[in-house]
């Protein structure tokens, strides 16, 4: 079994401007349209039998659309992580919404403008962690290099440490670029990695020392799509010449604990 954690997909009625929203942004051709359709043609192609969409509501009041949305895809290969905003003013009742139809949150700092130790969104980690719901954050640097970043794997570590109930993600393997800050702060902590954005951006040996570096049981398989075709990084993972054991705790044993897939 493969399950992708970390992937990306719009309505078909606005992906148009989605795509090209974010190939002027990151400078990128995307694998093909950021639709649903999309995702799962791919997934046959490359054998994936789960797919996460994963959804960032840039604006406040974006988050209740985007979750109707969200929870309107009707295909059982594809689970979500909803869309929240700190500075949304109904995140307590959405949450409980949340909570009933899916197992977590995605939040993107960049695109959101908060700083993950922010104390101002302690109350917002505080009920996700009442609530048992997981949390995937964007970590590190964007493609396009950020002036500021919000998410650094430091002060992703002062989130870990004020909230051990939490269940953390760091998409991008615990902070894009950010690499030795990683070895630092959270390397063999208990949160979990995603390897979106991972493959190819750092070196094959680094990479490798990275992944044995951490908790074998807090590595997940996620790859950006459409930003990054899942069969290049399906190769890559190939190529690290991993234990058999680890690769499948990467593709997919990982990942079923975590959403309660038989």
């Amino acid at each position: 079994m493969i399950i992708d954690i970390h992937t990306h997909a719009w309505p078909d009625k606005v992906s148009g401007k989605a795509r090209e929203n974010l190939e002027s942004h990151y400078t990128v051709t995307l694998v093909g349209d950021p639709t649903v359709k999309t995702l799962l043609s791919y997934m046959d192609k490359n054998r994936i039998d789960y797919s996460c969409i994963c959804a960032v509501a840039s604006r406040p009041e974006q988050v209740v659309s985007i979750n109707n949305w969200l929870f309107s895809i009707d295909d059982p290969r594809l689970k979500v992580f909803a869309a929240l905003h700190p500075a949304f003013g109904g995140w307590k009742e959405e949450i409980k919404r949340i909570r009933d139809k899916t197992f977590g949150i995605k939040l993107q700092p960049s695109f959101q403008e908060f700083y993950v130790d922010d104390e101002a969104v302690f109350p917002l980690y505080e009920e996700l962690q009442k609530q048992g719901l997981y949390v995937l954050f964007h970590s590190g640097d964007e493609l396009a290099p950020e002036l500021v970043v919000r998410a650094t794997p430091q002060r992703l570590r002062k989130v870990r440490d004020r909230f051990p109930g939490l269940t953390m993600i760091a998409a991008h393997f615990g902070g894009f670029r950010f690499w030795e800050d990683v070895k630092k702060y959270l390397l063999g902590r208990d949160i979990y990695f995603d390897t979106s954005a991972f493959f190819g951006y750092v070196p094959d040996k680094e990479a490798k020392e990275l992944i044995l570096g951490h908790r074998a049981d807090r590595i997940l398989f996620g790859t950006d799509f459409p930003i990054i075709n899942q069969k290049k990084d399906l190769d890559y993972l190939d190529k690290l010449g991993l234990d058999k054991g680890l690769k499948e705790m990467i593709l997919s044993a990982n990942a079923r604990r975590l959403l309660k897939i038989p």
